[in-house]
């Protein structure tokens, strides 16, 4: 191969740059500026710079290991794909601080979020994403080995059998929902079971079937949130029913918000290993439809303006989380309207993925920096306006009303509520 060099021109500053011929014709006369403009381009175009699989290091990681309890430790923790159990598991915990306490409710009768209640909720969230995504390795041992990004996990490299691959995810999925049935409640632990039969039972085998997989997969990853709320809502049930625990649109918003991020993110990811997905058999718009693959991921990305307004219009967060979740959307937007635009080439792919993986973590703790109510209380706890003194003006107007034969509005509402449910 022709080598490619560098002469700097005495005294002038100006690199002479040569081609891979060698030739006087490739030769051309840079300034500084240009030569920088070129290394950028250079530099971004090769788009294939992605976080590798953490399964596979994981699993690298057992295999150089002298200690075989350490490596088969290693293998096992391989199976969960950790950084996506993280990802699902701080969705979950984000929805649960988010959930709003009912407003009908009297300071000292409103119950706050049970940390007892976020334990089970995380270790039973971890150990249902856990189960399905060992269920998933165990079907695709074969079509991981012809990914770059997948021939290093354990079941491919021969470190685990699919027999203990299966074990592990049975043993895991149980108690991840036995722990979410008993610690949290029964809609939770359904929604955990959900998301692994819709994980491991559909997503996985109809990757190899139809474009279509990546709208279930977007439905797996709005379900954690789903999880979230539903926990926290048990906190103030009446009776505790699936209807009641996801009535409030909060909810269904910020469902609705993982379910839209999943497009511009996997998208992108995905365009930088199309050959590999088409190699493997994995049916995928990257490769298959690389327009719609584009046109899809802006259209998700533009989804987040209505939703984050949901947020604030619901009573989740306050008004200032419209203007600061706006600047990260916008930011959002543009690259995918660079990756529309340009079809993925020149980087663009590279800047969308990058993109998202900012934009979820900054959106999640903007919306929980402008929780709704949570700076007023912040504010009377640096005032000094204690929860009692409220209490007491509440008691006092109560009972002033009562004196009148007048009932207070929100009494009223609390009232009509109970009605309806003993009407049920």
């Amino acid at each position: 191969m022709a080598n490619r060099f560098l002469a700097t021109q005495e005294g002038s500053g100006i690199e002479v740059v040569k081609g891979q011929n060698d030739s006087p014709t490739a030769e051309a006369v840079l300034p500084p500026h240009r030569r920088r403009q070129q290394n950028k381009a250079r530099a971004s175009a090769d788009s294939s710079e992605l976080p590798p699989d953490a399964s596979s290091l994981l699993s690298t990681s057992s295999a150089a290991s002298s200690s075989s309890l350490r490596r088969e430790a290693l293998a096992y923790l391989s199976l969960s794909k950790p950084r996506l159990t993280a990802l699902i598991v701080l969705t979950t915990m984000a929805s649960y601080a988010l959930y709003p306490v009912d407003p009908l409710l009297s300071s000292s009768a409103a119950p706050t979020l049970s940390a007892l209640t976020l334990v089970y909720l995380t270790v039973g969230t971890t150990l249902c994403s856990s189960s399905a995504n060992a269920l998933n390795m165990a079907y695709e041992p074969k079509f991981d080995a012809q990914m770059s990004r997948t021939k290093n996990r354990p079941l491919v490299r021969g470190l685990l059998s699919t027999t203990q691959a299966v074990g592990f995810a049975s043993l895991t999925g149980s108690v991840g929902v036995a722990a979410l049935y008993l610690g949290v409640n029964p809609t939770v632990a359904a929604l955990g079971a959900l998301n692994i039969f819709l994980y491991a039972g559909v997503y996985t085998p109809m990757k190899r079937l139809s474009v279509a997989n990546t709208w279930v997969g977007a439905i797996v990853g709005g379900i954690p949130p789903l999880m979230g709320w539903a926990a926290a809502s048990g906190a103030t049930a009446l009776d505790g029913t699936m209807m009641e625990l996801l009535g409030h649109p909060g909810g269904w918003l910020l469902a609705s918000l993982l379910f839209a991020w999943q497009f511009p993110h996997f998208n992108a990811l995905s365009w930088t290993i199309r050959e590999e997905y088409k190699q493997a058999g994995y049916q995928m718009m990257a490769w298959k439809y690389p327009k719609m693959n584009a046109r899809v991921s802006l259209r998700y990305s533009l989804l987040f303006f209505p939703i984050c307004y949901g947020l604030w219009f619901y009573g989740v967060t306050d008004v200032g989380f419209l203007v600061d979740s706006s600047v990260v959307n916008a930011w959002l937007v543009r690259e995918a309207w660079k990756f529309y635009r340009e079809g993925g080439e020149g980087g663009r792919a590279r800047g969308l993925f990058w993109a998202s993986v900012w934009h979820l973590p900054l959106l999640l703790g903007l919306a929980m920096a402008h929780k709704a109510g949570m700076w007023q209380g912040f504010y009377e706890r640096i005032m000094g306006i204690g929860r009692e003194d409220v209490d007491e003006e509440w008691e006092e107007e109560e009972e002033s009303s009562n004196k009148e034969g007048k009932i207070l509005p929100a009494v009223a509402a609390m009232e009509s509520a109970r009605a309806a449910q003993a009407a049920r």
